[in-house]
């Protein structure tokens, strides 16, 4: 084997890490000092690292509830002023029907105990997308609501 086979075998196996890998995306490239808020049912769920993803269908009425800021909220080990994020969350601009919605790892969504949304589930969250809102149509979670519970993402429970 020369050495041009030995690297084009050798980086072989990195190949099949790149797709997912190029999918992942930052807190840098995410607006955190405009907090939306999205609702609907989840139509597809990939439970998996680096983080838990959904797909959401938001519908085209969506409106912020008049009640989010008073939704109790966990204590978490991060210092996040969480009703403060509720209180000025609003709806994006943007009007797509289907967001993907990127959640924590799931080491993480384990220490929460957070319950494996299926298809057809309704959920609602606040967290961020790009700045300006541009690009893909996708939100980074800090909290999201299951049912009546709230789990805060961004670190472990306090």
């Amino acid at each position: 084997m020369d050495r041009r086979e030995f690297l084009i075998l050798g980086s072989m196996p990195l190949a099949g890490v790149a797709g997912p890998a190029m999918a992942h995306h930052g807190w840098s490239g995410f607006d955190q000092s405009r907090p939306i808020y999205l609702a609907g049912k989840v139509v597809e769920v990939a439970w998996r690292n680096p983080h838990a993803e959904l797909i959401v269908e938001v519908p085209a009425s969506l409106a912020v509830p008049a009640d989010l800021a008073q939704r109790p909220l966990p204590n978490q080990t991060a210092s996040v002023n969480g009703v403060d994020l509720l209180r000025r969350a609003v709806v994006p601009t943007r009007k797509d029907a289907r967001w993907e919605i990127e959640l924590a790892p799931i080491f993480r969504m384990n220490q929460w105990q957070v319950p494996e949304p299926k298809v057809g589930d309704p959920v609602a969250m606040v967290g961020f997308t790009f700045k300006d809102e541009q690009g893909e149509a996708v939100m980074r979670v800090e909290y999201l609501f299951i049912g009546d519970k709230a789990y805060g993402l961004r670190s472990s429970p306090a």
